[in-house]
């Protein structure tokens, strides 16, 4: 696999590998930060309900900031933002550090901290959606996505259980590590070079502020994937909860915590590098409405499981699925979207499918908290994400029946003609 990914078009262009890898890099830093925080939340409260809270506190600053910073990847420099944004996230991440070496450290920062990640990921999630596109030729740009979620997901299997590791040496030692990452990739993608130039919006309208808003309810379908993944995820999201079973449950321990975390993550590199040499051509709203049943379906046996072994494997399952679902949503967004409007239309994506991850741990939080079980929880989770695949696939049948992506010219035709348009409405 590794041979494969050093040998494609898409990693011989060297700012698609920036791109690519600066992502990577900046993932693994996160699943490790989401391993520390959740693990040191939760011996510092005892609480399910705060562990709810820190995926609520990451919610509203993106929930206020994405269409805005969606409208800033369109004026300004995308690469900048992504930089800045790392930098913050770098800066805070050695604050917490430190407080945690002298023993400072409150339930309190933990929870200021998540907001200001909020903030910053809303910050710079528009543009790094969007950069991708900008470094690689329309042609290629599938495998570009399947090839960024394989390394994404690579990182993603790592970080938890390097999370694990380091928080067993010290919960200062592992945020050290995380802020030094994150500085690192603030550095690397200041050297990318785009192969596009983006028609720079100057309006500051309303209209101009919410046009993503307007092309999303113009586009039925594309409205149709990005809402699958928010409701979806919302009800069927139990990693907020996965600190309680490696503790209470499956009695495993911060070790066995970052392994529950990464196994999603396994199954998901294993499926997305096989999309990487063999993208989807066909039938991808058939597979795509597949793929969330058995997501469903993986998370009701993770949720009554009690052996640590059938745990793994069903996060194993509910990754593999996951990823078939989220590269036919990625590449179908993407490739029906004009550049020019890419920035505004992604952050209205995160908003739905960001967000999405927080609020379906706040879910998952306060449900369990109500209902007096994580399991229960975790079950109805399951049952609903089920529920939703099935609505969707009324309420959107265009989607059902999606068969494949616009090909390399219809996409140059549609981003040559939004062009127009964009030097008409600035002029």
């Amino acid at each position: 696999m590794i041979n494969s990914i050093k040998n494609s078009a898409v990693f011989r262009n060297k700012s698609a590998a920036i791109v690519i890898s600066a992502r990577a890099m900046s993932a693994f830093a996160y699943q490790m930060l989401a391993v520390a925080i959740g693990w040191q939340i939760y011996a510092l409260t005892k609480s399910t309900f705060y562990l709810g809270l820190v995926g609520l506190l990451q919610f509203i600053p993106m929930f206020l900031l994405i269409i805005p910073s969606g409208h800033m990847a369109d004026r300004f420099n995308r690469k900048m933002i992504i930089a800045f944004s790392q930098i913050v996230e770098a800066a805070a991440v050695f604050v917490l550090a430190y407080g945690s070496h002298h023993g400072w450290v409150t339930k309190e920062s933990i929870l200021a901290l998540a907001f200001l990640f909020g903030a910053t990921n809303a910050l710079q999630g528009p543009s790094t959606i969007s950069l991708l596109p900008n470094v690689v030729h329309p042609k290629t740009f599938p495998k570009a996505v399947a090839l960024s979620t394989s390394a994404f997901q690579f990182a993603v299997i790592l970080g938890p259980a390097f999370g694990g590791i380091f928080y067993a040496l010290g919960v200062g030692v592992v945020y050290s590590i995380i802020g030094g990452l994150l500085a690192v990739t603030a550095t690397m993608i200041l050297f990318v070079k785009t192969l596009t130039k983006t028609i720079k919006n100057k309006s500051n309208s309303i209209k101009e502020l919410f046009a993503g808003v307007s092309f999303i309810r113009s586009k039925n379908a594309i409205l149709g994937a990005i809402s699958l993944d928010l409701f979806a995820v919302l009800l069927g999201g139990a990693t907020a909860l996965l600190p309680v079973y490696a503790s209470t449950i499956l009695k495993v321990g911060p070790s066995g915590l970052g392994l529950l975390r990464s196994a999603p993550a396994a199954g998901a590199l294993i499926v997305s590098a096989y999309l990487a040499r063999k993208p989807l051509k066909a039938k991808v709203g058939h597979k795509m409405f597949g793929a969330v049943m058995v997501f469903g379906m993986a998370t009701l046996v993770f949720a009554v499981s009690k052996s640590f072994f059938l745990s793994l494997a069903a996060l194993f399952v509910l990754g593999a699925s996951d990823v078939v679902s989220v590269v036919i949503r990625q590449t179908f967004v993407q490739t029906e979207t004009p550049d020019r409007l890419r920035g505004r239309v992604t952050s209205v994506n995160q908003l739905f499918i960001g967000t999405s991850n927080q609020l379906g741990e706040f879910e998952s939080g306060v449900l369990s908290s109500l209902i007096g079980s994580v399991v229960g929880a975790v079950v109805l989770g399951g049952f609903g994400t089920i529920v939703v695949a099935l609505t969707w696939m009324k309420l959107f049948p265009s989607l059902l029946h999606l068969n494949k992506f616009k090909s390399s010219e219809e996409i140059q035709k549609l981003n040559a003609e939004q062009a127009i348009i964009g030097i008409n409405e600035n002029l």
